[in-house]
């Protein structure tokens, strides 16, 4: 994470569900109740730069917290993404959901959440990659307009990246024409 970067501030920003696994005194406020004690076993979710902090913490070898899967890697959106990486809405899911995945698997052991969302990455960045070199931009309405308007933060990012090196292509081709 960069210190520095806005969308990486963003996306600690998100909360994600946590569940305390052992009693913790004083952090009542974390739960709607100042000055109290936070039970075992109490489902709380937390903004992502905390609960990473506390997931990796110990108290008598045991952790602090478990750190759960969000809703946006659940079962309903990853099987989404297998059968049609292109039709699910990530902005809808999260504005940085990439970001906020990759945060989150660093901390727990679902590989096969990774390999489902690096192939929904590879298909979707050859998508974005076909509306980019689109002489309009990509902006046309009916399924490309639905496409790009689910792309989470870092594929908009990717998206602009694209567009604008396939428009100076198209801009550098055009001089080279006119010169001979």
């Amino acid at each position: 994470m960069s210190y520095y970067s806005i969308s990486a501030i963003l996306t600690s920003a998100q909360k994600v569900p946590c569940t305390f696994d052992l009693p913790i005194p004083n952090l009542g406020f974390l739960d709607d109740n100042p000055g109290g004690d936070i039970a075992a076993h109490t489902p709380l979710p937390l903004p992502l730069y905390l609960a990473e902090l506390l997931a990796v913490q110990q108290l008598d070898n045991r952790p602090l917290l478990t750190l759960d899967l969000p809703s946006s890697l659940q079962p309903r959106v990853l099987n989404a993404l297998k059968a049609d990486a292109k039709s699910v809405d990530l902005r809808g899911q999260e504005v940085y959901f990439f970001e906020g995945a990759a945060r989150v698997l660093e901390l727990l052991e679902e590989e096969e959440v990774g390999d489902v969302l690096c192939e929904a990455f590879k298909k979707r960045a050859a998508e974005i990659a076909d509306h980019a070199r689109n002489a309009r931009g990509g902006t046309s309405s009916g399924e490309g307009g639905e496409f790009l308007r689910g792309l989470d933060e870092w594929e908009r990012g990717l998206f602009r990246a694209a567009h604008d090196s396939s428009k100076a292509v198209r801009m550098w081709m055009g001089e080279v024409k006119g010169a001979k």
